[in-house]
């Protein structure tokens, strides 16, 4: 198993599908599919998103559980090697290699006689989920989402959630040699966030602190000159309810800069099972885009967040071959606490 588990790693990372590039991955992976389908009997669907995009959908009698992740990556490209320990790669952990450890634990289940499952890979959750709001509009009854990012193979209690801000602050130039003809948005800008980052956020027992990154900051026209526009990026993590957050930013913000909301993505508490090794991820998923409509949802899979996103990129071998294991437990015993498979 190990053997073709990895040689199916390699085969979607060297397939490139940065985020609106992903037909070609959902070729290759509907084949696979499709091969499964015709073994042991089941059904492959390509869910058009928007023309050249589609989601892939396979089911193998009724979709109680459904092991889902997505088919897209960040650019740059690069492709698979391997060495005795690690794939490398663009996506190897986030998540060609969680796509194939997803295909090849269904392979697993099927030839143990174990049905009533569905997988479902989606479009463009590195960008805006389009293929998960897609989804939870046309669900299949499942009532059980096992979701598929890198939480190095320990059951995620939670994700945080996201909240974008834009700050934008006006001015008028003048020169540098007389400000007191002008009024800096530079300065303005800073003064807010100043104000933002001197705020004390709030705090989950269990998703931990709220955070903020200053992301991005732009303005000013040349060194001798006044600047008149100043922006600037906030991305808060979010653990709760984020009024608070709303509030303390518009406080900020106030006779200072216009605060923009321009992205609200929810904190989620997830689905447990004894006997998991647990955490929780800072990171947002497609799981908010779902709504719910795919079932309770479970994050689970193998390789680590923080070589995700980055030239370093790979997933251990031994965690891709846990996973596949680890995927098969929660489905059985997600279809055996519904009565459907003994445990």
């Amino acid at each position: 198993m190990a053997q073709d588990l990895f040689a199916l790693t390699r085969k979607l990372i060297d397939i490139e599908s940065i985020t609106g590039n992903e037909a070609d991955a959902g070729v290759a992976v509907a084949s696979e599919l499709e091969a499964l389908a015709a073994q042991y009997g089941g059904r492959v669907e390509r869910m058009e998103v928007e023309p050249g995009r589609f989601n892939v959908f396979a089911s193998f009698g009724e979709p109680v559980v459904t092991l889902s992740t997505h088919l897209d990556t960040v650019p740059p490209f690069f492709a698979s090697r391997e060495d005795e320990d690690f794939i490398w790669g663009r996506g190897a952990c986030d998540v060609k290699g969680i796509i194939a450890a997803m295909i090849t634990a269904a392979a697993g289940l099927l030839s143990a006689g174990v049905r009533n499952f569905g997988l479902l890979f989606v479009v463009g959750e590195e960008k805006n989920s389009a293929g998960a709001y897609h989804a939870a509009k046309t669900p299949r009854g499942s009532r059980f989402l096992i979701n598929g990012e890198p939480t190095e193979n320990r059951l995620a209690l939670g994700s945080k959630g996201a909240l974008r801000y834009e700050f934008i602050a006006s001015g008028r130039m003048a020169h540098s040699a007389y400000p007191e003809l002008g009024e800096s948005a530079i300065e303005k800008l800073l003064d807010a966030l100043s104000r933002v980052r001197a705020a004390r956020l709030p705090v989950d027992p269990v998703l931990g602190p709220s955070t903020l990154n200053i992301g991005l900051i732009e303005g000013g026209r040349a060194p001798n000159v006044i600047a008149d526009h100043a922006m600037a990026t906030l991305m808060f993590r979010l653990v709760g309810d984020p009024a608070p957050i709303r509030s303390l930013v518009e406080q900020s913000a106030a006779g200072l800069a216009e605060a923009r909301e321009i992205l609200c993505i929810p904190a989620v508490h997830l689905g447990a099972l004894d006997g998991f090794e647990t955490t929780v991820v800072a990171y947002t998923t497609d799981i908010p885009a779902f709504g719910g409509a795919w079932g309770t949802p479970y994050l689970l899979g193998p390789g680590s967040i923080h070589v995700a996103h980055t030239s370093e990129e790979r997933v251990p071998k031994k965690q891709l071959a846990e996973s596949v294991v680890l995927y098969q437990t929660m489905v059985k015993r997600l279809l055996a606490s519904e009565g459907l498979v003994r445990h």
